[in-house]
């Protein structure tokens, strides 16, 4: 693996705890409206409409969106089934950019700052770029370019995603080590010629521990910092 040049990153679920955050923000904006809600199972639900909304993109069957407008949409609907009304566009705006301000697992600023030393590190996520950014400002999350979607204009798993990474590194794709705490995120990376590293996180999705994957990824790690000592960072 001494030819590794760049590590690019999934984020929401690797890098940072997208649950725990999406319903921390959640209380905050809707519990002074009177709202006692599972904020945990409401992130959920948010959550769950992200996969389907990137597939009508990746089938074509809208143009493509940024992350943030999907998140508005699936906001709106989500308030809808769950018959909350009364709040402004500026409370929707501001609870529609939670996704920007969620933690870093306990390992990763450590861990990144460690890999920073030796290889660019790019964010490969469907997140937009002001999402990424305001993330990474909030957070201290040191990246040296923000890549993904928006600035692909496809979302992953569709091969442009990561194709369009390696090509603006000017790297190939063997030089590239995806790192990501989903299985089908980096098969679709490794069918595209990239090196993978699987990060568990077993509590991404609550109590219930998320077993590890059998795939035979060139990396298997608990955490950054242990990624970190693999690769000699």
């Amino acid at each position: 693996m001494t030819d590794i040049r760049a590590l690019t990153f999934d984020v929401f679920g690797t890098v940072v705890d997208w649950r725990t955050g999406v319903a921390r923000e959640a209380a905050a904006v809707l519990g002074p409206k009177g709202q006692a809600l599972d904020w945990l199972a409401f992130a959920d639900r948010w959550r769950a409409q992200y996969a389907p909304a990137m597939e009508r993109v990746s089938r074509g069957q809208r143009p493509f969106v940024i992350l943030d407008e999907m998140h508005w949409e699936n906001l709106l609907e989500l308030l809808r089934q769950e018959r909350i009304e009364g709040l402004s566009d500026a409370e929707i705006e501001d609870l529609t950019h939670a996704w920007h301000r969620l933690d870093p697992w306990p390992d990763v600023v450590d861990g990144l700052t460690r890999l920073k030393r030796r290889f660019v590190l790019a964010t490969l996520s469907n997140g937009n770029i002001a999402l990424m950014v305001n993330m990474a400002k909030r957070a201290g999350l040191p990246w040296d370019v923000i890549l993904g979607a928006e600035v692909a204009r496809a979302y992953k798993p569709t091969p442009l995603a990561y194709d369009f990474a390696a090509s603006a590194l000017q790297l190939a794709p063997a030089q590239c080590l995806m790192v990501a705490a989903h299985p089908a995120d980096l098969r679709a990376a490794a069918e595209r010629g990239f090196r993978t590293a699987y990060v568990h996180r077993p509590h991404e999705f609550g109590a219930a521990e998320m077993p590890w994957p059998t795939d035979g990824f060139d990396y298997k790690v608990g955490n950054f910092l242990e990624l970190a000592d693999k690769l000699g960072a």
